[in-house]
């Protein structure tokens, strides 16, 4: 989980830097507008917002609580992978070194007693 971890923080630092860099030096408006004018741009955008939803069913699949998957997913819809990072971070942090629980969060005792009885 160490590793894991780690890459967490590297990612969400990154993610961070990354806006920080495109809210400072960047106009979303302008560059948003150009990169919708590109076939590759608009193929990013694609790419980007499948990998979002495909993150956000994990998000979906862990959580109990519709406000926090709700939130979650609002977040990961406009801030993107930053959410992502600060998602795994959480379930790295909450899952106390249980990759069951990190993969599976409030699932796990239902998936496994079920697995007993097959």
């Amino acid at each position: 989980m160490r590793v894991g971890k780690l890459i967490g923080w590297v990612g969400l630092l990154a993610m961070t830097l990354g806006l920080a860099n495109g809210f400072i030096n960047g106009d979303f408006l302008v560059d948003g507008g150009e990169l919708l004018k590109n076939p590759w741009g608009v193929m990013s955008l694609i790419d980007l917002y499948v990998g979002f939803v495909l993150f956000s069913m994990w998000i979906c699949f862990r959580e109990k609580s519709l406000v926090a998957i709700f939130l979650w997913v609002l977040f990961m819809m406009i801030l993107g992978f930053f959410t992502g990072a600060a998602y795994v971070l959480y379930a790295f942090y909450s899952s106390k070194g249980d990759w069951l629980q990190f993969f599976l969060g409030h699932r796990k005792h239902r998936i496994l007693s079920e697995e007993k009885r097959r």
